[in-house]
């Protein structure tokens, strides 16, 4: 590789998790997502009139199935003036044995930014690696950092900077919590996660956040981590590629975030869901569709926030 193919390569703004990400840029990441809602909703400004990724092109592959995040990155790119194509492993070579390393090199040639959705952490590493376009990490089973985009700018919509707010995680420690748990690190808020035994988060995600000075307090008791909370966040109990439904279901029963439960959170406490969601299973439907519930504006913000994560990874902040 050449030393100018080097620099190049250097500089390519992957977004894989959010340990990867300074501080500043994540805020960036989110301050450039609120702007261009507030320009959509005509608050301020019309709707990006210069079309800032005009003759951009967005490739994603969809290797798991998806709603949101194929949705919102597809309206998003065209809202911005881009094109996006997408892929499923089926659709390519890949599913016919070409390497990740050649199908990266391949698409970079295409493509202006690529992200990828995988059952395989190894492979977003594999094609990030390879490309010499941006990488986005649409969902592993390890992380799952644009959620938690979406979920920082809805809390800040409603309660203002999440700096120094208490957060508390119910259920289980899967890669949306790995996710918020480095987003607690790089944006300065306290995190209590309970979790039934044997499904505790990731404990490198959070040796890291606790050596980058965050507070995090993991435990088996629901009670502890909402009380006096300014959020209360679960996820489905059951994931794609999980096999022990039965068992879960048995185990998790004391996690569902209830009226009982956002008893104990902060009286204007936000409840947040990354959907889809198991409505009797991980939370009620009276909390669901209850007052502390913001989990259609978290989707909605989906769109705003990846639209800034695409400004921020092509060079437009």
């Amino acid at each position: 590789m050449s030393r100018s193919q080097t620099t190049q390569k250097a500089a390519i703004r992957h977004f894989l998790d959010l340990k990867e990400c300074s501080s500043a840029d994540l805020r960036t990441i989110l301050d450039l997502g609120a702007r261009v809602k507030a320009m959509q909703e005509g608050r301020r400004h019309p709707l990006h009139p210069e079309q800032p990724l005009a003759g951009r092109t967005l490739g994603l592959i969809m290797a798991q199935p998806s709603t949101r995040t194929r949705v919102s990155f597809e309206v998003g790119m065209t809202q911005l003036g881009g094109a996006v194509t997408v892929l499923s492993p089926s659709d390519m070579q890949l599913g016919r044995g070409e390497t990740i390393a050649d199908t990266a090199r391949v698409l970079s040639r295409f493509l202006d930014i690529i992200v990828l959705r995988t059952g395989h952490d190894a492979n977003l590493r594999e094609l990030a690696t390879w490309s010499s376009v941006p990488v986005i990490n649409g969902l592993t089973p390890v992380s799952h950092p644009i959620q938690i985009l979406a979920d920082v700018l809805t809390f800040e919509e409603h309660r203002g900077p999440i700096t120094g707010r208490t957060l508390a995680w119910v259920g289980d420690g899967n890669n949306v919590a790995t996710s918020l748990i480095e987003a607690a690190a790089l944006l300065g808020f306290s995190l209590r996660l309970a979790t039934p035994e044997g499904f505790e988060p990731s404990h490198h995600a959070v040796k890291w956040a606790r050596e980058h000075g965050a507070t995090i307090i993991t435990t088996q008791d629901p009670l502890e981590a909402v009380k006096g909370a300014d959020a209360v966040i679960t996820d489905t109990w059951v994931s794609m590629g999980d096999t022990d439904a039965d068992r879960r279901h048995r185990l998790f029963r004391p996690y569902q975030v209830n009226d009982a439960l956002m008893e104990h959170a902060s009286k204007d406490a936000l409840f947040m869901h990354c959907l889809p969601a198991h409505i009797g299973e991980e939370v009620s439907k009276d909390v669901f569709e209850g007052p502390h519930s913001v989990v259609f504006d978290e989707a909605e913000n989906r769109l705003h926030s990846q639209k800034g994560l695409l400004l921020w990874c092509l060079g437009k902040d």
